[in-house]
């Protein structure tokens, strides 16, 4: 038999947390074998693209910047300064609170910087083909994998097998490494799906962040880079499943009229720009973030419902957690007091962002017109109270900084 291949990190997952942990890792002088069994789509006209995108708040970016990450993403990001929130919860399909919160009252930074999910996973690769410290194998998957309190062995899915000091789990909310260390997960299923898509508008979005509340889940408006001259913007359109499957399926000039309805004609006509993909909603949260050899980041660890930017946000909180607690004692990389410390670190934390966004995500399912009046009344005290509108941007940020 073949001896294996030693690494010092093996990383399961080839998603936008998984290059991402790669290329921080491998950019650290860290020796990293990164495997997804599906090579990934960087096209944004392909077949399985991911046109959902991704908003990298402040902490976030200072994460990318140290990795060497962010100037790849920075030519194509579009800066968001103000999160508005629309309550359009009346009888009819119209704007009946906007409250706007701006990054200037907290920061000289915007609150965050929106890239499409394909574009990020076509850079990222792109930076691990600059260090010679990361192997990526696409179209490869784990088969196995069995711990030691020295080592990790992973089979992989075209017979390889690779010794590791550390196994990085980014395989997502099926995670095949989490399962393989018996870590079990608590689940919450909505009976809501999302449908990710690009449009264009008259109006400029004007680095405007637009959430606009109903009944069924958000409609949320994030701005991108101009398209064919016209500004534009990415939506994830959340509702319950059969009524997103009826949408999903509407030709695209009724799809248009109903789309802009919702969009409480904020903006103008609203035009699609590329195809619609849709995605299931649900929370999860493991019941560790670690085992022998083994640390959970991302969509392995937590999922969360796209309210508020945080799901990317908390997976690049993850891997900034365990890359300082790596750096800190090299020689312990992977052994167990480590990854005692991480999952500490984190695991507190995001039970809370997950109880978070969970009651936010109920609060604009409500479809009673007593209960969205109460929402809005509530989003009118939040907002009116300077301190605690300070506060929630603060958390909302994940930093209690005042800037």
């Amino acid at each position: 038999m073949t001896a294996p291949i030693e690494t010092d990190i093996l990383v399961s997952g080839g998603g936008v947390a998984g290059l991402t942990a790669a290329a921080a890792f491998g950019a650290a002088g860290y020796s990293v074998i990164c495997v997804d069994p599906t090579p990934p789509v960087t096209d944004a006209a392909a077949q399985g693209a991911d046109l959902r995108t991704t908003a990298f708040l402040q902490p976030a970016r200072e994460f990318l910047i140290k990795t060497g990450i962010w100037e790849r993403l920075d030519p194509y990001a579009s800066a968001l300064q103000i999160m508005r929130i629309v309550d359009a919860g009346g009888p009819e399909s119209e704007a009946r609170a906007v409250h706007d919160f701006d990054a200037a009252d907290i920061s000289d930074l915007p609150f965050g910087w929106n890239l499409p999910n394909w574009l990020l996973r076509r850079e990222i690769v792109a930076r691990l083909s600059e260090l010679k410290t990361v192997q990526f194998r696409p179209g490869t998957g784990t088969t196995h994998l069995t711990t030691r309190e020295r080592e990790a062995l992973i089979g992989l899915s075209d017979g390889t097998r690779v010794r590791a000091r550390l196994v990085i789990a980014a395989d997502g909310r099926g995670s095949p490494m989490r399962e393989a260390a018996g870590i079990g997960v608590k689940t919450t299923r909505y009976g809501q799906k999302a449908l990710a898509f690009a449009v264009t508008h008259a109006a400029p979005h004007n680095n405007v962040s637009t959430e606009v509340h109903r009944s069924g889940g958000p409609f949320t408006l994030v701005p991108l880079p101009d398209h064919e001259g016209q500004p534009c913007s990415a939506i994830v359109w959340m509702d319950r499943g059969p009524e997103v499957a009826r949408l999903a399926a509407l030709p695209d000039a009724t799809f248009e009229a109903e789309m802009t309805e919702r969009s409480a004609g904020l903006y103008g006509p609203l035009n699609l720009a590329s195809h619609r993909t849709v995605w299931p909603i649900i929370s999860q949260i493991a019941d560790r973030m670690s085992s022998e050899r083994l640390a959970l980041v991302a969509e392995a660890a937590h999922v969360v419902p796209p309210i508020g930017a945080q799901g990317l946000n908390m997976s690049l909180a993850d891997l900034a957690s365990l890359l300082e607690l790596c750096q800190a004692a090299p020689d312990a990389l992977g052994e167990r007091a480590m990854l005692e410390a991480y999952h500490k670190a984190r695991h507190l934390e995001v039970r809370a962002r997950v109880t978070g966004i969970d009651a936010l995500n109920r609060a604009s399912m409500v479809e009673a017109q007593g209960l969205r009046d109460l929402r809005m009344r509530a989003l009118n005290a939040f907002y009116a109270a300077k301190p605690v509108r300070k506060s929630l941007m603060r958390a909302g940020l994940g930093t209690g900084r005042s800037g």
